[in-house]
């Protein structure tokens, strides 16, 4: 056989890979019950504005919304230094080499080698006569060239499924850079907000103080009791020991955004720095939007794909398995002639394997195949669910928080100027000191609901974008 005729074989071949088939069912996404166009919390929005139902704008940066350059700060130093997110990273780089090496089962595999040995044969053997020697080398320098054409299409199901693997990483890792931005914006707030509630506490402990020394004012000239001095020196206790409890919770928040920064917990302080404003409007678009702007959807519905693509891999079993083996080389007892024409060697052909009976293993491994794949098309039909679900609780929980805020403001201002008509009227001596500790105490603690709500609805607002996927969409995932 020449030179020529094996590229003939190769050429001949190779087409029949080209016309070949691909086994195994065309991936097609799961059905899903078409949402509504507007968002069912959408309409109730009264005083928060939720947005236009198409949203245009660059949303990358989400947090950026909110104005405040020490989050910026803190959202960038996060996707720099997360170890969780550098551990995201190499779990798709990983997904991605596996698609590379899948990939080249296409071609063929190429291998030299050489070898040398002395060798000893009997005397005796059959046509001794014809070589007499017992006893002489051999070196051989094989070239060898092996190719399965993927005639199934088994190879090619393989590429798809890791392919589609490989983007459901991707989105993993959007899936982790978007939570951890969302719970670092979330402790942010956290923390903004303790912070505002401890400069109304010293606010009030102001006021505290100047009640305490009114009372003993008065108990020095005769018109006050000691219980009334006693009863404000607690309420100031009080009042302080609140103060100091906040530094529990937000020492907890500063140690867990150090983590999310890849920065240790020890030492590491944020300057105090109280909330202030209402949270902005935030695009929420079309909910048939949220299936191309959540990254785990996306996974889900990529991990159904590649599962799809498997069943094709188990169907292709059922065919034979071709290979084209080409070997050729050089070959003599003499190390001086190697390189002569004529101790050239070489060899070609195909072979094919075909499995005549298995047990059932091929059955069971193709109808396992179909079996995940329809498990992996509930998951992502239950996770658009739940991302329907997420949307619809931040927008309600903004929606009701609004509400509430608007109500506790106007029992802030009731609770403040009932304070100040039974200090008036304390200090004419027509109140007990009773009942200006009792309205203070009502009114610090509807101005702490006050402050609490500012950064639940902030809060929410951050939870909204995480459930709107952020600034990301379906365009991002990479073209394995």
């Amino acid at each position: 056989m020449t030179i020529q005729s094996f590229l003939n074989l190769g050429l001949m071949f190779g087409a029949l890979v080209v016309v070949g088939c691909r086994v195994g069912p065309d991936y097609k996404v799961p059905a899903i019950t078409a949402p509504p166009i507007t968002y069912s919390e959408d309409g109730h929005n009264d005083g928060w504005t939720a947005a236009t139902p198409a949203d245009t704008t660059d949303r990358g940066d989400w947090w950026v919304v909110y104005k405040n350059a020490e989050l910026d700060g803190l959202e960038q130093q996060c996707a720099s230094e997360n170890q969780s997110l550098a551990a995201a990273l190499h779990a798709y780089e990983q997904a991605h080499d596996i698609v590379t090496a899948t990939r080249a089962s296409l071609y063929p595999t190429v291998g030299i080698s050489a070898g040398v040995q002395r060798e000893k044969v009997s005397s005796t053997r059959p046509l001794h006569g014809v070589n007499p020697l017992t006893q002489d080398w051999d070196f051989l320098v094989p070239l060898s060239i092996s190719w399965a054409p993927d005639f199934f299409g088994s190879v090619h199901r393989q590429i798809e499924s890791s392919a589609t693997a490989a983007q459901a990483a991707a989105a993993d890792l959007a899936t982790t850079r978007l939570a951890l931005q969302g719970t670092l914006a979330v402790f942010f707030f956290q923390i903004r907000g303790i912070d505002l509630q401890a400069q109304l506490l010293r606010t009030t402990l102001d006021a505290y103080t100047q009640a305490l020394q009114l009372t003993e004012d008065r108990r020095t000239g005769g018109l006050a009791s000691q219980i009334d001095v006693e009863q404000a020196r607690t309420q100031l206790e009080q009042t302080l020991s609140q103060l100091v409890d906040l530094g529990v919770a937000r020492a907890q928040y500063e140690h867990a955004i150090a983590l999310l920064i890849g920065v240790p917990a020890t030492n590491y302080h944020m300057a105090e720095r109280a909330l202030a404003g209402n949270p902005p409007g935030i695009p929420t678009g079309i909910p048939s939007e949220l299936l191309e702007r959540r990254p785990d959807i996306a996974a889900a519905e990529r991990r159904v794909a590649s599962a799809n693509a498997l069943v094709g891999v188990a169907k292709a079993a059922y065919f034979p398995n071709v290979t084209i083996g080409i070997g050729s080389g050089v070959e003599s007892d003499r190390l001086g002639e190697l390189l002569n024409g004529s101790s050239a060697i070489w060899n070609a052909g195909p072979s094919a394997t075909e499995i005549l009976y298995d047990a059932g293993r091929r059955r069971a491994h193709l109808h396992q195949a179909i079996a995940q794949r329809e498990q992996f098309a509930a998951l992502y039909r239950e996770q658009v669910l739940s991302a329907f679900r997420d949307v619809e609780d931040q927008l309600a929980a903004l929606r009701i928080l609004d509400e509430e805020a608007a109500v506790t403001a106007r029992a802030v201002q009731s609770a403040r100027h009932s304070t100040e008509l039974s200090t008036i009227l304390y200090k004419g001596g027509l109140a007990t000191y009773l009942e200006v500790l009792t309205n203070q105490t009502i009114e610090l603690t509807n101005e702490r609901n006050a402050a609490a709500l500012m950064a639940r609805r902030i809060v929410a607002s951050a939870q909204l974008e995480m459930a709107l996927g952020g600034g990301w969409n379906a365009s991002k995932l990479p073209v394995n």
